[in-house]
């Protein structure tokens, strides 16, 4: 399966990322890439951007090196859904991701509770995209968020960087992601094959979701982020604000 979007992707503006946006959007054309959405870490994760550099993001060029770069955020949910970004920079950006993260100001402890939290974010009409729900680390009841983001038309995740011992230990199930991609299937849900890169060689890459895509038998039909075209005109008809 080949992509010709990548959805989530940190620079060196996430403090613990090793590339410049250039970098980024240039490895992404020498891949085939038609678009990338740069998605810096929400400012309350460590070594996170501060507000402003989501709000001075209008200076990129829409185009780099050819590629359609979307400006955007992996904001982090709290505890009650809400996002670590206020609404007067949202509103500057093109994509909105959002995602539970250790450090960064969510405690909770339950599966009920991540899912509620999950739920409350999908509900919010700026989220176009859940980063990697079928986390180890935060287990959700996957039916329900998957209902959720069928109804509200959000993206679900597939992080490759979940499933590669290398970058972060494999913190992605597979029993669960090939799960959530069955259930995507079942209630029409939108998923997303994303790198999750933290260094320009990765941009792309999702050779680690393989037997994801086996064991879920996805075809390319069944992936957003397969054809640019299909990511652009879901985020134009699907925009909820």
């Amino acid at each position: 399966m080949k992509i010709e979007a990548d959805l989530h992707m940190h620079t060196i503006a996430s403090g613990h990322a090793y590339s410049t946006v250039t970098e980024m959007a240039l490895a992404a054309a020498g891949k085939g890439l038609k678009l990338i959405a740069i998605t810096d870490h929400g400012p309350l994760l460590p070594g996170g951007p501060h507000e402003y550099h989501f709000g001075n993001m209008k200076v990129l060029p829409e185009y780099i090196h050819g590629v359609r770069v979307l400006k955007g955020v992996e904001a982090n949910i709290l505890n009650d859904g809400s996002l670590d970004l206020d609404e007067e920079r949202l509103e500057l950006l093109d994509f909105i991701a959002a995602g539970i993260h250790y450090d960064a100001g969510y405690n909770n402890l339950t599966t009920a509770e991540h899912t509620s939290a999950t739920i409350e974010a999908i509900k919010n009409p700026r989220v176009k995209m859940i980063t990697h729900p079928a986390n180890l680390y935060y287990p959700v009841d996957l039916l329900a968020v998957v209902q959720a983001a069928a109804e509200y038309n959000v993206i679900l995740e597939v992080n490759a960087s979940s499933f590669d011992e290398y970058r972060y230990g494999k913190r992605g199930s597979l029993e669960k992601t090939v799960e959530m991609c069955s259930l995507a299937k079942k209630y029409n849900a939108a998923i997303s094959l994303n790198s999750d890169a933290h260094y320009y060689t990765d941009v792309g890459n999702i050779e680690p979701l393989k037997q994801v895509i086996k064991d879920a038998e996805l075809k390319d039909r069944d992936v957003l982020n397969t054809s640019s075209e299909a990511v652009e005109e879901f985020l134009f008809e699907f925009n909820r604000v």
